[in-house]
């Protein structure tokens, strides 16, 4: 081996030296903050291991009766709460995200202040799902502007509760989820649009097809990937929702629990203490959230492949 080529690689591992010096501030936060907290979940998920006032009980090994007891309780309740709660936002979330970004790219039509109007459609994700609630919970309660403007025009002769009725909370519900969400997806549609090739969009519409049919069967199968991007984060964040049903319904997933959600379930029992039970239902949303990705995944991505 010649003396300049020993040099090269001298140098090369002195910058890769570097390289790795960059990237362990990286690996340290993950494995202090991430992979450590995980293994003491998936560890304390088989014993039984809680505070009866200041007594501790346990750790003491159980082995899977954290997960069998979690299933006799209401948990598929409490799952299907969740499902019907983040598929009442999302579905018509990504349904308007996407006629917007057609109308936004579309050649033909001259939108004027369309800068104004995606930062408008952007701004409700700005603000924290805690003040929506908060607002919400202000707007719809029985004393609320909603009631006295309905009552100023006639439209009803006494309050509506709208927190008193299962339809009327997940509605609320569903609506902030759309609102926080829907600037999100429809900026990253426009944009992955606007840089997409769309010679077979103009072929389409040459050959007699109208711009609806050319947007459905040829620029939604090219947005595939950034779909897959926006239902698998939707989808993670519907199953993480904490926030807005919790201080919506104080805490109590009322009326008779219909807007209790899996996180909602898990702070019940973090905050009772039993550190089993809630370690449990981690890995149950774990699991779950990896097999959905999962089949998202593939499921949309089946006809790129």
């Amino acid at each position: 081996m010649t003396k300049k080529r020993k040099e090269k690689k001298k140098k090369q591992r002195y910058y890769r030296k570097w390289g790795y010096i960059f990237t362990l501030p990286f690996f340290i936060g993950f494995f202090v903050f991430f992979f450590v907290p995980l293994a003491s979940t998936v560890f304390y998920s088989f014993y039984e291991y809680y505070m009866v006032g200041l007594m501790e009980v346990g750790p003491n090994y159980v082995g899977f009766d954290n997960y069998i007891s979690l299933l006799q309780t209401e948990l598929p309740k409490y799952a299907l709460n969740t499902l019907i709660l983040w598929l009442g936002g999302f579905v018509p979330q990504i349904i308007i995200s996407l006629l917007l970004a057609s109308w936004f790219t579309d050649a033909r039509l001259v939108v004027h202040g369309a800068k104004f109007f995606r930062v408008i459609i952007y701004m409700p994700g700005m603000i924290m799902a805690s003040a929506w609630a908060m607002m919400f919970f202000t707007l719809f309660s029985n004393a609320g502007p909603i009631n006295s403007l309905l009552m100023t025009l006639g439209v009803v002769k006494k309050p509506v509760a709208f927190m008193s009725s299962v339809l009327g909370t997940r509605i609320l519900i569903c609506f902030m989820m759309f609102l926080i969400n829907l600037g999100n997806s429809t900026i990253l549609l426009i944009a992955t649009i606007m840089e997409l090739d769309l010679d077979m969009y103009e072929s389409a519409r040459i050959d007699g097809c109208s711009h609806g049919q050319a947007f459905r069967k040829v620029v939604v199968p090219l947005l595939s990937p950034v779909l897959s991007y926006i239902v698998i984060t939707s989808m993670v964040s519907g199953i993480q929702m904490f926030d807005l049903p919790q201080i919506l319904t104080d805490g109590q997933g009322s009326p008779n629990r219909t807007s209790m959600t899996l996180i909602m379930y898990l702070n019940r029992h973090l905050l009772g203490n039993n550190y089993g039970l809630a370690g449990a239902l981690s890995v149950y949303i774990f699991i779950v959230s990896a097999i959905l990705c999962f089949f998202i995944y593939r499921i949309l991505n089946k006809k790129e492949e």
